[in-house]
């Protein structure tokens, strides 16, 4: 992403709102980012511009060397089923499907045949080999997040964006999810991207930035959740600070 503002309503006027106000950061491939900052920073617009979902009202964002708001909207479709994966908060598994069946669905959506030996691999992946054949309601919500972790696996993503995935899920369960997210980067080299409000879920990362006011204010490497929680402190007193040179308005 470089110098990507994001403006909603109609620029210069007093109604519209910068979500993202010049950001520029990169996501190195095999690498592990989480997203943090406090509500209204930009977090959500920031992965949804990086992830094609959303187009920039200025800036670009690039992914492997092809810039996005280039695209018209029918290849960046194509581009986000076939290079892009996404997991979110809620499960959003079909319940009529069993779990084999819903990790298929971004290669059928792609028109590519899904190969058994492929499905086979990324199930065993995320330790799901013996609840393959089960529909969403009979699996717990932690093995739910590990159906929706393969669904965006299967199609080898170049990135992987996750929007609080853990949001949903007891303490425990959160952290097999988050282990299972941290493998994939350690041995297969994913890259991913994740949202969260969680200091100990962004301590699985490798490296945490942090949002105030649409603009990126600070950076951790090697985080742990006590250094996650006290750099959150900092954001977003920040952020109430720039409210307050606005006279609370943004």
């Amino acid at each position: 992403m470089d110098d990507v503002r994001k403006v909603y309503g109609k620029s210069g006027r007093a109604a519209s709102v910068a979500a993202l106000d010049g950001v520029s950061i990169g996501f190195a491939p095999g690498s592990f980012t989480a997203v943090m900052g406090p509500s209204g920073s930009g977090k959500s617009t920031l992965l949804q511009c990086a992830a094609g979902l959303d187009r920039p009202t200025s800036g670009s964002v690039t992914l492997e060397g092809q810039e996005l708001g280039a695209l018209r909207e029918t290849a960046l479709t194509k581009l986000r089923r076939e290079r892009i994966g996404f997991i979110f908060q809620s499960f959003n598994l079909l319940p009529a499907l069993t779990a084999a069946q819903n990790i298929t669905l971004p290669l059928k959506f792609a028109g590519k045949r899904a190969k058994r030996d492929r499905i086979a691999e990324v199930i065993a992946q995320v330790g799901l080999t013996e609840r393959a054949g089960h529909r969403p309601a009979e699996l717990s919500g932690g093995q739910q997040q590990r159906v929706a972790v393969a669904r965006a696996l299967v199609v080898r993503p170049a990135v992987l964006f996750a929007d609080e995935p853990t949001g949903a899920l007891d303490t425990r369960t959160a952290a097999e999810v988050l282990g299972l997210l941290r493998e994939t980067v350690r041995d297969a080299g994913q890259t991913i991207v994740m949202v969260t409000h969680d200091p100990v879920a962004a301590s699985y990362a490798d490296r945490v930035i942090f949002l105030a006011d649409g603009r990126l204010v600070d950076e951790l490497r090697a985080p742990t959740a006590d250094a996650v929680a006290e750099r959150m402190t900092v954001a977003q007193a920040t952020a109430k600070g720039a409210d307050g040179a606005k006279g609370g308005v943004r």
